[in-house]
């Protein structure tokens, strides 16, 4: 299978940091517990810390329990509960809403749906949803022809468990054997399984802590694959011949520097193992052959601060993607004999932002965004100056490379989306130069794009930088009634130079449905209009990304869109953390806040070492344990630490007490912290999931209820829908 390999940050999109997780906890509210009529009040306990000669109070510490991995005090997860409670007595009075808007999401699924077949080797894949299921059932068919195969089905593993999560699902290139790794907690610790396809049997193999792909190797003889330490972070690579103890399998690298995260994975043409290693800002890559994993490996160049790279191999020469010569990031190419000597294939671009490179037989494909749109370009090795440039039918779309697993692709299977235009796939065939529709999302319950509008605005922030703004609303939106607009939802996300696509939602549909618009803030510390736009808002640039977000919501009051205080706004995990820094600089725009699996006790997190992915978060956010610059900017913006006694908007706090990324204390602690120090008497609720990690419940249907938990508790906030 051709893998889409590339190196990947230390960093987890949406997990600003992570940290060992609870097992084995309660999972529910205990059903026995009286319904609260008023909120529970955590208790202060004296706690401090002193660094760089500044002492910081810190009286909710003790929710962080101090068995930690493991979650048994009783004190915590009585306060937990507590508030879980107060969750739903507060959402009771609109359960009927709740139910109303879960009702017409679920409406809009195609229950019984399926992915589009793609060809790999000798078998067509595919995945389905039955009516009703939660979770996919995977199969494949002949190509040949042939019955189809059912060759896992989540629903079977998800019995008995509240939550699963599938890490990666890896054939091996002779199509028999099937290496899977699951998760049924939320931590992120997952158990790998080897099944033979062809008898339907398990294999005796466990490989156990893993949190890595899965690459085969050696002839379907291997698997690679990597082990989180005791501070849960991949630090190594390991091989484990089928059929053996995993305590018998082989290490073939160790990183030894602190906040580097190792990956390992396939070349385009599947003939040489890559070992990349590296953090948010620097990268090193190392080669070995594919039918060889405990052979000699090369390195291909060393690390260099600031430099990331990531690499492919077509025949002798290696394609190396990079950002040494500029932000924008450059193609090169070096010889496989001396990989460390770069040659400029395709120079780096202040217009044109090059995102990723994939390599094929007899082209490859550059993607990239100019002016923030996606762009989709082939390439052929033998005229370097030929491009054709893939078109798509709107001016304002998200597209991509989707699977395409063949080093022999002579149909690229893309995906296309906008605001208004559900998900599809397309083929583009290369030779004809033509897309092909396989498939648009279909929305029984029905949906006419004619209905809406999508604009794209430059609203300015206070330092004057234009912010993009994707705005979506229906057509016979109602203004409100001092003739300016109504309710508006603002997103954004704004860290790890991640772009929020201004793409699909049918969930979306509740709100602009209802009269609402839709805006997306495309703010500082995304990538959304290249390299340069990520580090404006990262490190002593950071209150960058917070600005934007309160000055487009200015800026959208001043052109009408909207007004002070019917602004619902939301974000989750770095977002929350953008959440929370807006609520405090600017409470009075916002009529609703939903703050998911917030990152908001920033200062005490990245003060800690022990927790697994802060060394390797410090060259995104700082690291206060040796600077005191970077001690007191972070202080300075973190949310906890910035709760201050004004008036607060309406707000929903979500947590998992087995998230690995942002630690359920996180939220607690805030959410305590605003209850008695805040001057004003709006709502504000936590649910912490108590059987789940970072993205909230895992089934499909189980994740949607949450949604209109979310939706329900802002249209109830702005008026909307009571």
């Amino acid at each position: 299978m051709k893998p889409a390999f590339k190196l990947a940050a230390a960093a987890l999109l949406l997990s600003p940091l992570a940290s060992l997780s609870a097992q084995d906890q309660p999972s529910e509210t205990p059903l026995n517990q009286p319904i609260p009529n008023a909120p529970p009040i955590a208790e202060q306990r004296e706690h401090s810390y002193s660094r760089h000669g500044i002492t910081i109070a810190d009286p909710y510490h003790w929710l962080k329990d101090q068995s930690y991995p493991v979650i048994d005090d009783p004190d915590v997860l009585a306060y937990l509960n507590a508030e879980n409670a107060w969750f739903e007595a507060q959402m009771a009075p609109h359960s009927a809403l709740v139910e109303e808007l879960f009702q017409e999401m679920r409406g809009r699924i195609k229950e019984d749906d399926s992915t589009v077949p793609q060809k790999d080797g000798d078998w067509l894949y595919w995945a389905e949803y039955e009516a009703g299921s939660e979770y996919r059932k995977y199969y494949r068919r002949p190509v040949s022809g042939g019955e189809a195969q059912l060759y896992l089905d989540a629903n079977v593993l998800a019995e008995g468990h509240e939550y699963l999560s599938i890490n990666d699902i890896s054939i091996s290139r002779n199509g028999r054997y099937m290496a899977y790794s699951i998760d049924t907690d939320g931590s992120e610790r997952y158990t790998v399984r080897i099944k033979d396809l062809e008898t339907g049997d398990l294999l005796p193999d466990v490989i156990e802590e893993t949190n890595t792909s899965l690459t085969w190797a050696a002839n379907d003889t291997m698997l690679v694959y990597g082990v989180a330490n005791e501070n849960w972070r991949v630090d190594n690579v390991r091989v484990h011949r089928i059929g053996t103890d995993a305590a018998e399998d082989v290490e073939i690298y160790r990183e030894a520097q602190l906040g580097f995260t190792v990956h390992a994975g396939l070349s385009g043409n599947e003939e040489w193992l890559i070992l990349a290693t590296g953090d948010n800002e620097t990268s090193e890559v190392w080669l070995l052959p594919a039918s060889d994993p405990l052979g000699t490996q090369q390195l291909v160049r060393a690390r260099q601060t600031g430099v990331e790279y990531s690499v492919d191999v077509k025949d002798s020469t290696l394609f190396v993607h990079h950002n040494a010569d500029h932000l924008n990031f450059s193609l090169a190419t070096a010889p496989l004999a001396n990989p460390a000597q770069w040659t400029t294939l395709i120079p780096g671009s202040d217009e044109f932002y090059l995102t990723g490179v994939d390599l094929f037989r007899d082209f490859y494909v550059t993607e990239g965004r100019l002016a923030g749109l996606d762009q989709v370009q082939v390439r052929y090795y033998d005229d370097p100056a030929r491009l054709e440039q893939i078109t798509f039918p709107e001016a304002s779309y998200t597209a991509g490379l989707s699977n395409n697993p063949e080093w022999d692709m002579q149909a690229l299977r893309l995906s296309y989306q906008s605001m208004i235009t559900p998900s599809t796939v397309y083929d583009y065939h290369v030779g004809e130069q033509r897309l092909e529709t396989l498939k648009v999302q279909e929305i029984p319950s029905g949906y006419d794009p004619s209905l809406y509008t999508v604009e794209r605005l430059e609203i300015p922030a206070r330092d004057g930088t234009l912010v993009p703004v994707s705005v979506v609303y229906r057509k016979d939106r109602q203004t409100g009634d001092n003739g300016q607009g109504g309710p508006l939802h603002l997103y954004a996300y704004g860290a790890y130079g991640y772009a929020v696509p201004p793409g699909f939602s049918t969930n979306r549909l509740s709100y602009v449905d209802r009269g609402m618009a839709y805006a997306i803030a495309h703010i500082r510390g995304g990538d959304d209009l290249g390299r340069r736009w990520y580090l404006q808002g990262k490190m002593e640039e950071r209150t960058n990304t917070f600005n934007d977000f309160v000055d487009v919501a200015r800026g959208l009051i001043a052109l009408g869109y909207t007004t002070e205080g019917q602004i619902s706004a939301s974000g989750g995990s770095a977002g929350g953390e953008l959440m929370g820094a807006v609520v405090n600089q600017a409470p009075e725009l916002w009529g609703a806040v939903a703050a998911h699996v917030p990152f908001v006790d920033v200062l005490s997190t990245m003060l800690d070492e022990s927790l697994p992915l802060t060394p390797g978060e410090w060259p995104e956010w700082g690291n206060p344990v040796e600077s005191k610059a970077a001690f007191t900017h972070i202080l300075s913006y973190s949310p906890y630490d910035q709760v201050t006694a004004q008036d607060y908007p309406p707000m929903l706090v979500t947590a998992g007490l087995n998230d690995p990324r942002v630690t359920y204390w996180e939220p607690a602690k805030w959410v305590a912290k605003l209850r008695v120090t805040k001057t004003d008497d709006n709502v504000l609720l936590l649910k912490t999931n108590m059987g789940a990690g970072h993205g909230g419940r895992s089934g499909r249907f189980e994740s949607l209820r949450e949604d209109a938990e979310e939706a329900a508790f802002i249209l109830w906030q702005l008026g909307v829908a009571e």
